[in-house]
């Protein structure tokens, strides 16, 4: 899909507020299924927000929420291990420690995303592909990423004010199906995507598991889903767009379970 982009600076996520017809990503709220999914996940994700355990247990809720992210990222690459032997310290597989380590680092890279997008990537890469590539690759996309990352990057910094969960969506499509480092893109595209909501205030607190949306809806919905939107057709970014939404949806109820079991100790 090629990303039109305009400068102009971005706001945190006000819904339907912003997606003029100037906004260079202002039509895809149109495609079919795309605004009624979005305003359903942003509503989903409010509900968990409201909980009252987010009121002094926010970082319990944030940190498990990580882990389970985490679990879930490594399961959509086809490495799925039990999320007490994680909890325990017990699975050494690289894919797994990779989407552990990118997932309890986004809270570090909040503030840089939008200034400095491309630093962030490369950095997710670095802890995503520690233990699968060579050290000198680490960090760096290959030369046929450039022009679509520049795109990405100046929509990131602010050259959209679509949905945040829209945004999270194009972020993770465009860098799972682009694959700029070749290794790890997966890991470190939701990674990116999760880090989009979390920055552009949909999930400030950091307590929704998308990634476990994700895999509840199935891998192979999931690759259906990114094929189709690697192919640039309407149909195919909408049907993409409409499943990060569901998706982020259920992640939005991962995070009430895991509140919910705070509240029972």
């Amino acid at each position: 899909m090629t990303i039109p982009v305009r400068p102009g600076a971005g706001r945190p996520d006000t819904g339907r507020a912003g997606a003029a017809r100037r906004d260079p990503l202002g039509p895809l709220l149109d495609l079919p299924g795309v605004r009624d999914a979005a305003d359903a996940a942003r509503a989903g994700i409010d509900r968990l927000l409201t909980h009252r355990v987010l009121r002094r247990e926010s970082a319990g809720v944030s940190s498990e929420s990580a882990l389970r992210g985490a679990r879930a990222s490594a399961a959509l690459e086809g490495v799925d291990v039990p999320l007490a032997d994680l909890r325990a310290g017990q699975v050494g597989d690289p894919v797994v420690q990779g989407a552990l380590r990118s997932s309890l680092a986004l809270g570090s890279m909040v503030d840089t995303w939008s200034r400095a997008p491309g630093q962030v990537l490369a950095r997710l890469h670095v802890l995503a592909a520690a233990d699968l590539t060579d050290r000198a690759a680490l960090g760096r996309p290959g030369p046929h990423a450039a022009p679509r990352l520049g795109g990405l990057s100046a929509l990131v910094a602010g050259g959209t004010e679509v949905p945040a969960v829209v945004l999270a969506a194009l972020v993770h499509g465009e860098l799972a199906a682009l694959a700029p480092f070749g290794v790890a893109d997966g890991i470190v595209a939701r990674a990116a995507g999760r880090l989009t909501g979390i920055a552009r205030g949909l999930d400030p607190k950091a307590v929704s598991v998308p990634e476990v949306g994700f895999v509840e809806l199935g891998r192979e919905a999931y690759a259906a889903a990114l094929a189709g939107y690697a192919t640039g057709a309407p149909e195919g970014v909408a049907a993409w767009l409409v499943h990060c939404c569901r998706a982020t949806e259920l992640g939005a109820r991962e995070g009430l379970a895991i509140c919910e079991s705070l509240l029972r100790g």
